[in-house]
């Protein structure tokens, strides 16, 4: 790929890096937004890599934020108060497959050379309008191949979740993964199970969102090992019809594809709201019984808050609206009841009535959801309260 003379970027990134340079500091606009800069996608989230120490960068900039100071990542905020992140040129010392040890005062071929893949180890001087590729990348993305830097088999030992992110930006830029790379990753793929459940669930939820093919990341997580490590019964068979929705739902499509969700969500360490939603629709009825209103009002109240995941579930299966769909909307947009707390009396009201105390309030109220069910035109107080005593 011939680099362009110019790299469009945000002028708060220039304004940055002219403060950096004017201090002394080398700086350099590096890693996802040079790459997808190149590839015609512009991007405001620049990363700056500098030759100055995070205590000279908290120095220059009035405003800050400690983004990870261990690795050297300073915060600057600019004037519209967005955050940049400035990173000190480094390398690594030491790696066990999931964290590094990094030294700095190194040069920038240095920090190039210790990052995953060509194409993310392209720098641009944001000012002299220089480039720096020394491995490649330009010529990888013109390819359209993602490829290790040097061997690849050292830079999937000093972080296996690599693996995941050469799969991740294949499928999100829908490029072929070079040969000798996923070799190495096919031979390094043991150590996927050293990686803690955060970082599996961030890259599974983020290729989720950003794969051009969803079959593709589903079989390449196959294929290296990944499915049968962290995603229990990934499906086979992909039942998919509707590959590209929008937005993506990472919960909703693990929800889809995997036999135990709410398992596999709870090895991925997700948040409670996210297992109780694979939770709920596990349990619920997939369906009504029928279109008729009547069964569409039963499922509603049986589906309870795993109503709404289901009929996105049935667009994402189907490729189109359940049949049931308009008789949903239907009873939502008339108020019908599906739950007791849609009742047109509560407890009080009929512990006033005389119902007593205990577990036959529960029941009667049961009972008088169970018949507005049916007759959606009852739910009105008197008519539930005169029910209510006829049934004493």
């Amino acid at each position: 790929m011939r680099l362009p003379e110019r790299l469009q970027l945000p002028p708060e990134i220039v304004e940055i890096a002219a403060t950096l340079e004017g201090a002394g500091h080398e700086t350099w606009c590096v890693g996802g937004a040079v790459r997808d800069g190149l590839l015609g996608s512009a991007r405001e989230d620049v990363d700056l890599a500098t030759a100055a120490t995070p205590d000279q960068v908290q120095a220059l900039f009035r405003r800050t934020v400690p983004v990870g100071l261990k690795f050297g990542t300073v915060g600057v905020l600019d004037r519209h108060r967005k955050l940049h992140e400035v990173t000190t040129f480094r390398r690594d010392v030491a790696t066990d497959g999931r964290h590094a040890e990094v030294a700095f005062g190194v040069s920038l071929e240095d920090d190039l050379a210790r990052r995953d893949f060509t194409i993310n180890a392209i720098a641009y001087h944001p000012i002299r309008h220089d480039w720096r590729d020394p491995f490649g990348g330009g010529a990888d993305l013109e390819r359209r191949v993602v490829r290790a830097v040097g061997v690849p088999q050292d830079r999937f030992r000093e972080d296996y979740l690599r693996i995941l992110r050469a799969i991740r930006f294949a499928c999100r830029l829908g490029f072929t993964i070079d040969a000798l790379t996923w070799a190495a990753a096919l031979e390094a793929a043991s150590g996927l199970v050293r990686l803690s459940a955060e970082r599996v669930r961030d890259e599974w939820f983020r290729s989720l969102e950003t794969a051009r093919s969803l079959p593709a990341l589903f079989q390449m997580w196959r294929e290296v090992g990944a499915a049968d490590r962290w995603l229990d019964g990934l499906a086979a068979d992909y039942p998919l019809a509707t590959l590209d929705p929008a937005p993506r739902d990472p919960v909703l499509i693990t929800a889809t594809v995997t036999a135990a969700p709410a398992h596999v969500l709870s090895r991925l360490k997700a948040s409670g709201a996210e297992i109780d939603r694979a939770l709920r629709m596990t349990r619920a009825p997939a369906a009504p019984a029928s279109g008729d209103p009547a069964a569409v009002r039963r499922w509603l109240s049986a589906a309870g808050p795993a109503a709404d995941d289901l009929l996105k579930r049935q667009v994402l299966v189907t490729g189109r609206e359940a049949p049931w769909a308009a008789a949903v909307a239907g009873i939502r947009e008339r108020g019908e009841a599906v739950a007791r707390a849609d009742l047109a009396v509560t407890g009080d009201d009929l512990l006033a009535a005389g119902v007593p105390a205990g577990p036959g309030l529960g029941q009667t109220l049961g009972a008088l959801l169970d018949w507005v069910l049916d007759h959606p035109a009852d739910n009105r107080r008197d008519v539930l309260l005169a029910r209510a005593r006829e049934a004493r």
